[in-house]
């Protein structure tokens, strides 16, 4: 009894983390036109997450370059990148996954940071510069962030 006890807590543990199971940067799958269709995580992502993300200098900092009627209340919103007011309506999940994690599987000239990769790399500021030299594993965001963020931008559906 104790050793079936024993198994059915070691599955358990690991369930959730099979479950949850990330994707690792150099295993992303990306189609012809730049879309990754499969979950980084397993996991939904969480809009307010991915707000906080979204906003953080610390972070994704996608406020620093791009608009969005999502987050107006931020100061000093970008204009570099292209309005993100409706961009849920205007893209599909995967589409937008895609960007997130290297915009330059579908924009090879965009200037936006890959934030989930250590390969070829534009990294913004020296804050994420030679990072990845010296640890071939760190990206801006984890893979939980990039599914946080899909999330928030997906009830950005109103133009």
């Amino acid at each position: 009894m104790r050793t079936l006890f024993a198994l059915c807590a070691a599955a358990a543990t690991a369930f959730p983390a099979i479950l949850s199971a990330e994707t690792a940067p150099t295993e992303v799958s990306f189609s012809e036109y730049g879309e990754v269709f499969e979950s980084l995580t397993g996991v939904p992502g969480d809009p307010e997450e991915g707000y906080k993300s979204a906003v953080s200098r610390g972070a994704g900092n996608c406020v620093a370059c791009h608009t969005a009627q999502g987050w107006s209340q931020e100061q000093f919103p970008g204009d570099v990148g292209p309005e993100l007011t409706g961009v849920g309506a205007r893209y599909e999940p995967a589409q937008i996954r895609g960007i997130l994690v290297n915009a330059k599987h579908t924009f090879p000239e965009t200037v936006m940071p890959a934030f989930y990769n250590v390969s070829n790399l534009y990294r913004p500021g020296d804050g994420y510069t030679g990072k990845a030299a010296k640890s071939p594993d760190v990206t801006v965001l984890t893979a939980q962030q990039i599914e946080d963020i899909l999330a928030l931008l997906l009830t950005f559906t109103e133009e």
